[in-house]
Parts: structure tokens; C-alpha cells; sequence
């Protein structure tokens, strides 16, 4: 019997599953859309419920994918998707948004994310944000790629402070978030939404996470998402074109890691002792 996935609440009581999927690179070459379409489906049926996508991914054709495959299950998921920055004005937010409600086919995306820094002001993208709320195009916003500083000076613009997440790189080997960031964000109620949870497979050669996924009979990718469901207020949105893939990963649930393998997994992947510059890939 499988453990119920966590969840995590939103600064408006919202709770979403823990474990998500991720869409970067969906949508890149039509002959994987099938696969894809039936790993974000696969990922439905076993309660990774919350889908990350962005007009950025495949040109749009990431979202495309994403709407094949919600179509007729709208209700059963809990939708993500970004803004370039360079869209991210008053009228631009609104209009970006549009295409995206189109390409994903629905009237209304769940939480809708600046996806990085750019041009345009915040409290302008902010307020275009909360018009988007005031349609119901939106039901929350957030923002990715945004460090400290940054978090701090979003809440200083009028309404800045109704940000319900913040998405940032973060796994394993990119602990640097939990020097300053993490905890930030855990005071102020904002969910860290970790992408790239395993370093898009980089770090599961590690010798030391092999060993312990030996150990629990799981797999090193199964360890790696378990450490960030271990943490309050972060979601993991791995990616996976593979339904196999997506079951597998939602086995990071079931796992109970001891404090000597926890222990362990600190000496082999060293968490910060000082502040490290936010990282993006």
C-alpha cells in the first residue's frame, strides 16, 4: 500500500500535492508526444497532480502537450505556468496569459509565474498579476528564479506579498537556497517549488546515493526527491517523458530514511555554510 503523497499549503489555504511534474523540454520533437502525453496522464492517476509548463518551454508547444493530455481531467490537476520577463508589463502579462489559457485549453490556470527577472518593473507585473486574479484567468501568482534580495523587494511593491511560491533550482547538489532562501520563504509562508530535482540525472551516478538507494531497494532518483519532500514548504517537479519513469518517482513517498542515512547524505552532498548566489540552468 502506497503512502498518500504530502502535500503543501498555499498562502490562500490551497493545499498541492508535493511531488509534481515538470514539462521543460516536452514538446520539442512531435514523435515523443504520445509518451508525453501519457506520462503527464500517468502522472495524474497517481497523484502528482500538480503540472509545471511555461509559454518559454518548446515555444508554447510544452503547454500544447499539457492540454492534450488535462483535456477532459481539468479539474483533477493543479495547473503552473510562467511569463517571460520580457512580457511581464501591464498590458503584456494579460495578453501572454491569453495565449497560454488558449494553447492549454482551459479558461484558468492555477498559479501563473514570473519566469525570471526581467525589464519591466515589479509592482507593474504585479498589479497586472492581481487583474489576472480579478478575471479569474488566475487563481494565484508567483515568481522563479528569485533570490533573497529579490524576495524582499517583490514584498515591498504593493501587493508583493500575496505571492504564493517562488520556483527555483534546487536539488542535492544546488543546496544553496537553504542558507538564506529556504528559510526566508518558510517564514514568510511561500512555497519553494524545486525544478530540476535531480539535476536532470547528473548526480544519480553519485556513489554514495547509489549506496543508500541499495539499501531501501529504491532507486537513486527515488532518494534525491525524498530529501525534498523531507523539507516543509518545498514541491518537487521532476520531469519525465516516460510513464515507467513518473510511477517510479512516486515512490519517493513511500520512502522513510534513517538520520544516518540522512547524515550521509549531508557528507556526500554538503549543505551550505555560507550564501551562495542563486543558480539557473
Amino acid at each position: 500500500m502506497q503512502d498518500d503523497i504530502p502535500t503543501v499549503s498555499l498562502p490562500s489555504g490551497v493545499d498541492v500535492s508535493a511531488l509534481g511534474l515538470g514539462t521543460w523540454m516536452m514538446g520539442e520533437e512531435a514523435h515523443n508526444e504520445a509518451d508525453e502525453i501519457a506520462s503527464i496522464r500517468k502522472a495524474i492517476d497517481v497523484g502528482m497532480t500538480l503540472i509545471d509548463t511555461a509559454e518559454m518551454y518548446a515555444d508554447g508547444k510544452s503547454e500544447q502537450v499539457v492540454g492534450k493530455a488535462i483535456a477532459g481531467r481539468r479539474d483533477d490537476v493543479f495547473l503552473v505556468s510562467k511569463v517571460y520577463p520580457w512580457n511581464a508589463d501591464a498590458k503584456g502579462t494579460i495578453s501572454a496569459c491569453d495565449r497560454s489559457l488558449e494553447r492549454l485549453g482551459t479558461d484558468y490556470i492555477d498559479l501563473y509565474l514570473l519566469h525570471w527577472r526581467g525589464p519591466h518593473a515589479l509592482r507593474e507585473t504585479v498589479a497586472a498579476f492581481e487583474t489576472l486574479k480579478q478575471q479569474g484567468k488566475i487563481g494565484a501568482w508567483g515568481v522563479s528564479n528569485f533570490d533573497t534580495a529579490d524576495m524582499e523587494e517583490l514584498f515591498s511593491v504593493p501587493n508583493g506579498e500575496l505571492c504564493a511560491a517562488n520556483q527555483v533550482l534546487y536539488n542535492l547538489s544546488r543546496r544553496g537556497p537553504e542558507f538564506d532562501l529556504l528559510p526566508w520563504c518558510q517564514k514568510h509562508h511561500v512555497p519553494l517549488m524545486a525544478y530540476s530535482p535531480i539535476e536532470q540525472g547528473r548526480i544519480l551516478r553519485n556513489h554514495e546515493l547509489i549506496r543508500i538507494a541499495k539499501a531501501y531497494q529504491a532507486t537513486p532518483a527515488q532518494i534525491a526527491l525524498a530529501f525534498l519532500l523531507e523539507r516543509d514548504g518545498v514541491i518537487a517537479i521532476p520531469k519525465s517523458s516516460h510513464p515507467h519513469r513518473v510511477e517510479e518517482n512516486r515512490g519517493a513517498a513511500d520512502l522513510d530514511i534513517s538520520e544516518e542515512d540522512w547524515t550521509a547524505l549531508d557528507a556526500a552532498f554538503p549543505p551550505p555554510s555560507r550564501k551562495v548566489p542563486l543558480e539557473m540552468l
